[in-house]
């Protein structure tokens, strides 16, 4: 899940930093870049503003390249794309220039904190020099379409058949078969392989760039743009991390044995780490696709949301197919598949949308139904992974998925319509306040309204049958939710500790696999189920690798989103434990949520948390007050049983996971 505001979709990941996209002519075209003439006696103030002007009229053209690649893959959709990043990074190299004038000058505070989000632009940084800027935008876009057009290959001849992502990931959610699982993991991984060298030259360039802004490497940039000191972020992670590491390994320990029984012999990999493609998630991040093996009490009331909605979908395909005729040809029984599909979509869309409108938000536009990719077309290669796209900063505002009726498509629907209410309401603002608080506020605000999709939330609409009061529904409750949210925590660090390490060099090429095994047992406990060599690239084979986005935001959101979900149930009324709050059809928190997305990123994101929260530091304590019932539960399931796993001996204290003291950046 990702979000595609103002920046571009490959080299300007949706973060806290500017918000807005510019198209200008390459640097190597022999043209001056338009809009970068800065006026005689131009104010630090009249520059914002100039900036402003050009980011809103500008950026229309620039995102539709990046959604024309997104979902039109081929040779001509990635070199628009990539010519547009390449003008774009250019211009922003431009304004950073301009940008030096005013140092030390007196200019408001709202003047200041614009241009340094400005100088915090780039996900990837760009290099001054033209060639290699242009080098990377194409390195960039090659490898994302690298990624979007990926599949497994079996077979030869007639008899070869070819599997994308998603009919890989059904095999993960769905078979319990333990070698069709290890063939659909492996296959998969198989993609990422041809992005190796490519990704090794684009980390090259983006440290380029990053040293031309003034930082020591590409992974100093990314922590720079938290409202506080680079070098505190990694210990400000660590301790989030101390807070809820009991939590997830109780549930680790509780999952090896569900799975040691299902899989005698082959459940637990040596040294109590899990396998990595018996988890039900292509990367791990999410175990509630075993949710009919890790069920807590399966007489205590049924929540497969997924049953729900796959029978949600029959029933409309049946009434379809029922009004055709009995004996229409296979191509025309597939279009009406495809429409229903089509339809089904839109209806789990507008499911998520009346949650949002019932806390006195706008409906969304009627130009997200018509331009929104609710499903993967039958007549091309697209990408499949979920995002939203603010286009123009006035309203057109769409997502992009591949969507299919089960229970982890349907959540994400809430999420990714949570960055479009963010974009909504910040459309207010200037171009460069407009992006989250910071980056992790982004992707906690979706997930806000997850955590209020109580049982009795889907209850009421009617995807799951009576619940009754019971201390094993309870458990039940909080287990399903732990699948999701518990599980990805560790995850959510790993990523980047490996980026990290790879931009300043602790991990070279030639140990990028066995660097990213070594975090994967470090902090989730998993390993694969045979050797990986230096041959993979398994890095590559999650989206936002070879996407350049960066993902620490992902674990700050799920720390962030407990702290929201507990200050709106309090503006809620809320009485009683919290994990039985849901804040659907209150006003009252709607009206104080929808007052902090307005904020959007125009003051630091302390001042924005404690507007809403009444604190300003990052706590994962809700979490535990949260999942407490769940916790006392796993610690009695897992007495007498040896909890913990022993990783690798290269896994114990990798360079990337604790980063080197930073110097602040320059220019």
């Amino acid at each position: 899940m990702i979000h595609r505001h103002a920046l571009l979709a490959l080299a300007v990941a949706a973060s806290l930093t500017l918000a807005g996209c510019n198209r200008t002519a390459s640097p190597d075209a022999g043209t001056t870049p338009t809009g970068t003439t800065a006026p005689d006696g131009e104010t630090a103030d009249q520059f914002i503003a100039r900036v402003n002007e050009e980011l809103r009229a500008l950026m229309p053209e620039l995102t539709a390249s990046q959604w024309l690649s997104a979902t039109y893959i081929n040779d001509d959709s990635q070199l628009l794309a990539a010519k547009y990043n390449e003008r774009y990074l250019a211009q922003l190299n431009e304004w950073i220039e301009q940008a030096r004038r005013f140092e030390g000058q007196q200019m408001t505070p709202e003047t200041a904190r614009a241009i340094n989000l400005l100088k915090l632009g780039a996900a990837m940084p760009p290099p001054r020099n033209p060639e290699h800027l242009a080098e990377l935008t194409r390195i960039a876009s090659k490898m994302e379409g690298i990624y979007g057009a990926g599949q497994y290959c079996t077979g030869e001849g007639e008899a070869r058949s070819c599997r994308q992502l998603g009919e890989l990931e059904d095999v993960l959610r769905s078979s319990r078969d333990y070698d069709a699982q290890l063939d659909a993991w492996q296959g998969w991984h198989t993609i990422a392989q041809p992005m190796r060298a490519d990704y090794t030259r684009f980390v090259e360039l983006v440290n380029e760039g990053a040293r031309d802004l003034g930082f020591a490497d590409a992974g100093e940039a990314w922590r720079s743009g938290y409202d506080m000191p680079p070098a505190e972020l990694a210990a400000e992670t660590d301790r989030l991390w101390g807070q809820v590491k009991p939590l997830y390994e109780q549930l680790h320990c509780y999952t090896r044995a569900r799975l040691d029984a299902r899989y005698p012999g082959r459940g637990t990999v040596d040294g109590g780490l899990l396998p990595a493609h018996l988890m039900g998630n292509m990367w791990q991040q999410d175990w509630g696709n075993l949710w009919d093996i890790l069920q807590p009490y399966p007489a205590a009331g049924s929540l497969d949301v997924t049953g729900a909605l796959e029978k949600n979908y029959q029933t409309l395909l049946n009434e379809r197919m029922v009004r055709e005729n009995a004996l229409i040809d296979s191509d025309r029984r597939a279009d009406i598949a495809h429409a229903a599909k089509l339809e089904n979509a839109k209806r789990m869309n507008q499911r998520a949308e009346d949650f949002y409108v019932s806390l006195g938000m706008p409906k969304l536009p009627e130009s997200f139904w018509t331009k929104t990719q609710f499903i993967k077309p039958r007549d091309r290669d697209v990408v499949c992974h979920a995002s939203a796209w603010d286009m123009n900063m006035a309203g057109d505002v769409r997502t992009k998925m591949c969507t299919k009726p089960n229970e982890e498509d349907f959540t994400t629907i809430y999420h990714e319509l949570g960055h479009i209410y963010y974009d909504l309401a910040y459309n207010i603002q200037p171009p460069l306040f407009q992006g989250g608080a910071h980056d992790g506020f982004h992707e906690a605000i979706g997930d806000t309204v997850v955590l209020a999709m109580t049982p009795q939330y889907l209850q009421t609409i009617g995807l799951v049958g009576e619940q009754q009061q019971t201390q094993e529904s309870l458990v039940n409750s909080q287990m399903r939710m732990a699948l999701a949210k518990v599980s990805f925590l560790p995850f959510g660090l790993m990523i980047d500790r490996w980026r990290w390490g790879v931009f300043d060099g602790s991990i070279t090429p030639d140990n990028y696999n066995a660097a990213w095994w070594s975090l994967k047992a470090q902090y989730q406990g998993v390993a694969p189920p045979s050797p990986r060599g230096e041959e993979f690239f398994d890095a590559g084979a999650k989206y936002h690798v070879p996407g350049n986005t960066p993902y620490t935001r992902y674990f700050l959101s799920h720390v962030l989103q407990f702290q929201f979900y507990k200050a709106l149930c309090d503006a809620a009324g809320h009485t009683g434990p919290l994990y039985e709050c849901s804040f659907y059809g209150n006003k009252a928190a709607g009206e104080k949520f929808w007052a902090m997305l307005q904020k959007g990123n125009s003051q630091p994101w302390q001042q924005t948390l404690k507007e809403l929260t009444g604190v300003e530091r990052m706590d994962a304590a809700p979490v535990l007050e949260y999942f407490a019932p769940l916790q006392a539960w796993l610690a009695q399931q897992n007495e007498g049983r040896t909890c913990g796993w022993t990783a690798p001996a290269a896994a114990q204290s990798p360079a990337a996971s604790q980063p080197a003291a930073e110097t602040p950046p320059r220019g």
